[in-house]
């Protein structure tokens, strides 16, 4: 296949360093390779922060997942880079088959990540790692791919224009450096809010082939025989025509596959610039549920019970200023409103896109009583921490914080004692704090961290823990989509400045699913469940 070079004497320098014969000047063969190397580095960051994005959504925990996924990607670089050596002597082909696998494999780690989450991972068993061992192998195969790059554009380039081996590793690395740049930009502003995972993917497998196969048949045809070209060139056809057929059926693909993680009663699901939004039922008189990037926020079965916990015990004391911290699906403003003494309710949001499909999707609307109709509330768009920062003055008589768990990574900024710290500062003197703490039963560390960081912070805390019910709804807003739907718990901490903790009480309201007597057993469940001497979670230390 490749055209046979003559022995070269002893001590000459091997055959495969002469000058290649190429169609165009040195000059413009040199830029030619380092557009390539511009180009491969940019695709091969987008490989690497696609699996960190997709690691993150369907696994949680985005700190280990992008652990794993840089850990194991740059040592399999380097065993690329050795590995790469053998094909020295036939850089060209060899460049165009590395660039032909790593497209296959790159471009369709997505779909086939996604594809393993959604149709094993509610298996048990061995099954439930599959995303995880899939994560890894994506991670090791595209590691050696993107490693065995480097040294064979280093033979391509040398053998362009020979110049000393510094000059040539800093403008091939100034090359590639760029183009990782620009491909760690495009990931986020581009491919991802206007292309979605699965294409993005796919497109980039597309450039990623394209480019490889430009260089070599067009730059460097004349290193390979006709057969190697005709074999190389039918390689990279294929390939192109496997991501564009991946490419035609990937809407076809992600709505079958959400099917498989969230049901076929899926009727809304949109990705906003914050997260995916996925609604379903909510109609017909079927239960709503909402997930959020893959986690269940809102389970219609027994979302009333959950927000009835959350929000009545904080407000038997002052309430006529009341703050909400996340809850954009307005069912804890639902909650709070029907008290009518709350002369104003501030509900800050981080996603306008949640906000828009709670004033209007007709399921969540009518779950939430049309809570964003009334006068009284008032919403920010804003991430939480950001916001307390800018608050002046001790306005609130109430502050909720209906949050994600503390065991999800993006949120441990929310549950540390910085973040309490701030809450505090826009209390009033006799104010309250309440926070959902995550499942008690499960997770009862990082349930009892959080009343250490609360105390930290100087407050008085009251814990209670409210169970599920036998109805089917999943055990607390965060469940992973295709989690077992047993009955679980959910873990609240009434807290007020100061040493002395809150007492528990609902007064003379009764909200209808919680009575002052399920509250006295919930509080006495969660002490049942104490873990003492927990360190204080901090922005820079966080515990969860």
């Amino acid at each position: 296949m490749i055209e046979p070079h003559a022995p070269a004497p002893p001590g000459a320098p091997p055959p495969w360093t002469s000058p290649a014969r190429l169609p165009v000047r040195p000059g413009t063969g040199r830029f030619l390779v380092l557009a390539c190397v511009f180009v491969c580095a940019a695709c091969g960051l987008v490989y690497e922060l696609e699996l960190v994005a997709f690691a993150s959504y369907l696994i949680g925990d985005s700190v280990t997942q992008a652990s794993v996924v840089l850990s194991v990607m740059v040592f399999a670089m380097g065993i690329g880079s050795l590995g790469a050596k053998r094909l020295r002597c036939h850089a060209a082909a060899g460049f165009v088959a590395v660039e032909a696998v790593l497209a296959l494999v790159g471009g369709c780690s997505a779909m086939a990540l996604y594809a393993v989450f959604a149709w094993t991972a509610g298996w048990g068993g061995v099954w439930a790692a599959g995303p995880r061992c899939l994560l890894v192998a994506f991670s090791l195969a595209i590691g050696l791919l993107i490693g065995a790059e480097v040294p064979l554009l280093m033979e391509l380039i040398q053998r362009v224009r020979r110049q000393d081996a510094g000059g040539a590793v800093a403008d091939l690395f100034a090359a590639d450096y760029v183009g990782a740049l620009v491909g760690g930009l495009a990931f986020p502003f581009l491919l991802l809010p206007f292309l979605g995972q699965l294409t993005g993917a796919l497109l980039t497998g597309t450039v990623n082939v394209v480019a490889g196969g430009a260089l070599v048949l067009g730059l460097f045809r004349r290193d390979l025989g006709r057969r190697a070209r005709r074999l190389l060139l039918c390689t990279g056809l294929v390939v192109l025509g496997v991501l564009a057929g991946a490419a035609a059926l990937a809407g076809d693909f992600e709505r079958a596959a959400r099917h498989a993680v969230y049901g076929g009663d899926v009727r809304v699901a949109v990705r906003t610039g914050v997260q995916e939004i996925v609604l379903a039922g909510g109609t017909r008189g079927r239960p709503l549920d909402l997930f959020l990037d893959g986690r269940l926020r809102v389970g219609g079965r027994d979302e009333r019970r959950y927000h009835e916990a959350l929000v009545h015990p904080a407000l038997t004391g002052p309430h006529a200023r009341v703050l909400i911290l996340g809850g954009g699906d307005g069912l804890a403003a639902r909650e709070v409103l029907r008290h009518r003494d709350v002369h104003r309710l501030d509900l800050v949001e981080p996603d306008p896109g949640l906000v828009e499909l709670a004033r209007h999707d007709p399921g969540l609307a009518a779950a939430n009583a049309h809570a964003f109709a009334d006068p009284r509330l008032h919403v920010t768009t804003a991430d939480a921490l950001t916001w307390l920062r800018g608050a002046r003055g001790r306005a609130y008589d109430v502050v909720v914080a209906d949050l994600p768990d503390p065991g999800i990574t993006a949120s441990a900024k929310l549950y540390s004692q910085e973040f309490y710290g701030l809450a505090r500062r826009v209390l009033a003197p006799r104010g309250r704090l309440v926070v959902h703490a995550g499942p008690v039963t499960t997770r009862p560390r990082a349930y009892w961290t959080v009343a250490a960081t609360l105390r930290a912070a100087g407050f008085g805390v009251s814990p209670y823990r409210v169970p599920g019910h036998d109805s089917g709804f999943a055990p607390g807003p965060d469940r992973p989509a295709g989690a077992s739907r047993a009955p679980h718990d959910w873990g609240f901490l009434l807290a007020a400045p100061g040493r002395t903790p809150p007492p528990l009480s609902l007064g003379t309201w009764r909200p209808g699913t919680l009575t002052q007597a399920r509250l006295t057993e919930a509080a006495r469940a969660a002490d049942r469940t104490r873990i003492d001497g927990l360190r204080a979670s901090t922005l820079v230390h966080p515990r969860y």
